[in-house]
């Protein structure tokens, strides 16, 4: 653990190949979340997850974390309290969906992004950025309804999907300023604490491999490391190569939903699959990159 710590803080190279690895991890996971949330509730799940992250680097990262200082553990707060209720949202939409429908719907946080830099610091999107939100949207209209699960859970994993974009937002803005270490701690910690008090009601000892399982993998692989490269990744690449990058994690939700959990969308729900990814990777050209209004940065 200590070699990949030092290699992620030192080394460059090999920044898309991790981000690719972190996007194959998260589309796993949506099948491995699937089967453990029907044998545990939502919220003690994802309160053990984050425990599990804060754990596994908090011996790598607590040092670092002290010297963030008080704006940096403030920023990391937010972030992981939007990581508490982004996560608690896809996954209660994950109980009412396919597998293969939340990846891609998860997805449209690329899309959203630019949509909420806007909103919040005032950043103009381009014309073909603009097409991306179309696209998207239509694919999104073709895919509610094609399963068995019903357009309910489509909808919170949106609303999940929107909260994913505000963060991603804040973490393009403040995380380069902080130790990524450091940083991914305070969030993973903050991400614990927020959904440990919201789960104490229905809170109970996790039980049988399923569970476990899931809990080591998203905790550890899909939580600790995979933030952790997602903060120090942003610092190296462009936020193109990191949105374009992200959008390949609904096609792994896709690809194991398909070959582990049965999915069968048919030709609407693929139809809308394909509509959200080309308007993933239309909004996420190097032309359709937002442009910062000064006037509005606040």
């Amino acid at each position: 653990m200590s070699r990949i710590v030092h290699r992620l803080t030192t080394d460059s190279r090999p920044a898309v190949p991790a981000l690719i690895a972190v996007t194959a991890v998260w589309g796993l996971t949506f099948v491995q979340v699937k089967d453990a949330i029907a044998l545990y509730p939502v919220l003690p799940f994802l309160a053990f997850r984050f425990a599990i992250a804060t754990g596994v680097l908090a011996p790598f990262a607590a040092s670092r974390a002290r010297l963030l200082g008080g704006r940096g553990w403030a920023s990391a707060a937010i972030a992981g309290a939007l990581l508490a209720a982004g996560y608690t949202l896809q996954t209660l939409g994950l109980e009412r969906t396919t597998v293969s429908s939340a990846g891609f719907v998860t997805g449209m946080y690329v899309v959203l992004t630019p949509l909420i830099a806007y909103a919040c610091f005032r950043i103009r999107i381009a014309r073909v950025a603009w097409g991306g939100v179309a696209l998207a949207t239509l694919g999104l209209g073709l895919l509610a309804g094609v399963h068995g699960g019903g357009s309910g859970g489509d909808v919170l994993v949106l609303a999940g999907a929107a909260v994913y974009s505000l963060q991603i937002v804040l973490m393009e803005r403040y995380a380069p300023r902080y130790d990524p270490l450091g940083f991914t701690l305070v969030e993973m910690l903050a991400a614990f604490a927020v959904l440990g008090v919201v789960a104490i009601p229905t809170m109970t000892v996790p039980h049988g491999w399923t569970v476990w399982g899931a809990l080591l993998v998203t905790g550890i692989f899909a939580s600790a490391l995979a933030f952790l490269i997602q903060t120090w990744a942003q610092q190296r690449t462009s936020a193109t190569q990191t949105a374009v990058t992200f959008a390949l994690e609904p096609v792994w939700a896709a690809l194991f939903g398909y070959w582990l959990a049965g999915d069968r969308l048919g030709v609407a729900g693929w139809a809308g699959c394909a509509a959200i990814m080309a308007g993933i990777v239309l909004a996420g050209r190097e032309d359709a990159q937002p442009v910062v209004d000064p006037a509005g940065v606040a």
